[in-house]
């Protein structure tokens, strides 16, 4: 709405010369307009419903006994024979939730060891996005990302051969 020069900028002092009477908004309807305008909450929470559906999917479909689930097996297992680089992690996933570090590390230790440093990460964001406050948090360097990748590729082939000590990370 354009204002004509001289006329009140803010407030509702020249809605009242036209009969117009409104009342102060309410702190929950701030608070609402604030929501609904700015979701700088809704990141967050759509990352936590992600992590909450698929830990549930996890819970009630076991990747440890010999049912098929509902997703079905790992396609590049079924054509190749072979473990690829993400095998293993529905079943981490599964032995994580049930406390047990040993066997979630056996299945995919590379996706393991990344889990603290994600869950910082969303706790940094969340706490940023929605409480507006900064948690302490370090960039993690260009090099660090390039040898987490490269121990990635490391392990894929290295989970693939069938002698020990290697064969202790290879999914069945």
């Amino acid at each position: 709405m354009l204002e004509q020069a001289g006329a009140p900028q803010a407030g509702h002092e020249h809605h009242e010369q036209y009969g117009w009477n409104y009342a102060p908004p309410s702190r929950f309807e701030r608070i609402a307009m604030a929501a609904w305008t700015k979701p700088s909450w809704l990141a967050p929470l759509a990352i936590l419903g992600c992590m909450g559906a698929a830990g549930t999917y996890v819970l009630s479909n076991d990747p440890t006994d010999a049912q098929l689930d509902p997703l079905g097996p790992c396609a590049f297992k079924m054509l190749t024979g072979l473990d690829c680089p993400g095998c293993g992690g529905t079943r981490m996933v599964w032995y994580l939730l049930h406390g047990d570090v040993l066997n979630a590390a056996r299945y995919h230790i590379v996706a393991l060891a990344a889990i603290p440093i994600l869950l910082w990460a969303y706790l940094v964001f969340g706490a940023k996005r929605l409480f507006n406050v900064t948690l302490p948090s370090k960039r993690i360097p260009l090099l660090a990302v390039f040898g987490y990748l490269l121990f990635w590729v490391v392990f894929a082939v290295l989970r693939n051969l069938p002698w020990a000590p290697f064969d202790w990370f290879y999914v069945s």
